[in-house]
């Protein structure tokens, strides 16, 4: 099953989720072949970012969003796993401050791009301002834009889509990740975490009181995904009910996008090489 040809979202194409299920987990029979696909997945991860931080010529800009309790952290953890740490940078936004209100809401995501040579993770992303801020429009007053609001989304649709072919321009593939997970199973989800400290760090009340739009969010996240799902920066909708299938999933799309790269290690020119039988010779005469 080639899960980057399976989930992507077509660019150019409207978007309906419903015609996207949650709970399915094709061409894998169950958790224990989605934990070898996974375990697989984090060894190729691992030998490619080493060539991708060997070569330094691309940077990988990774964005994952979903509905709360979809597995956007737990997905990150295990397909990164196997990763260098010095390769690799994760970065959650939150609600905005008052330091990144007073600038445009790409600004704290460009501060977090990826060098490159390395994987950037965004938990939550620039998108949100297409997504959360859509749902509650009242969240723009913070903004003091100036002008008027009307045709803001369409806008930055736009926006979003110049600023990600800038960073395809310039050497940065971005891949975008929408979990895909059930209204049911994201109550399942809450309620597993107010049975003990262990999960129940992880809710807020005002996760609950969210359920509420969950229409309007699915409205948002079609609209947004369909509008910024393109060539050099593509949108994937990954079930998310079943966060074994998830994981294995998502592992080998960035897989076999870094693959596409055309990652190496780097050639080594003649005088170099001449240096270092030099350097082996002088080493082997030492006593």
């Amino acid at each position: 099953m080639n899960f980057t040809t399976r989930f992507r979202v077509p660019p150019g194409h409207g978007l309906s989720l419903a015609r996207h299920r949650t709970d399915a987990t094709p061409g894998v029979s169950g958790k224990t072949e989605a934990r070898q696909l996974l375990r697989r997945g984090v060894e190729r991860l691992a030998d490619l970012q080493e060539k991708l931080y060997a070569q330094d010529r691309w940077a990988l800009l990774v964005i994952f969003q979903a509905m709360d309790a979809a597995g956007k952290d737990s997905t990150i953890k295990h397909v990164m796993s196997g990763v260098n740490p010095q390769g690799c940078q994760v970065f959650s936004f939150k609600a905005p401050s008052k330091e990144e209100l007073d600038h445009d809401y790409l600004w704290r995501s460009v501060r977090a791009l990826p060098e490159r040579g390395r994987i950037g993770i965004h938990n939550r992303s620039y998108y949100e301002e297409v997504l959360v801020v859509r749902v509650h429009p009242e969240l723009l007053d913070h903004q003091r834009l100036p002008g008027t609001r009307r045709g803001i989304w369409r806008r930055r649709f736009r926006e979003i889509r110049d600023f990600e072919r800038h960073l395809a321009d310039n050497g940065t593939r971005v891949l975008k990740f929408f979990l895909h997970v059930s209204r049911e199973e994201q109550k399942r989800r809450f309620l597993d975490r107010l049975n003990g400290p262990e999960k129940g760090w992880k809710f807020s009340p005002d996760d609950v009181h969210e359920r509420d739009f969950w229409n309007d969010y699915i409205h948002a996240y079609e609209d947004a995904m369909a509008a910024t799902s393109t060539a050099g920066a593509p949108w994937f909708v990954v079930p998310a009910d079943n966060k074994w299938f998830t994981r294995a999933a998502v592992s080998e799309i960035i897989c076999d996008a870094i693959e596409d790269l055309g990652v190496k290690f780097p050639e080594v020119p003649a005088r170099t090489r001449a240096e270092w039988k030099q350097a082996r010779t002088t080493l082997m005469k030492e006593r």
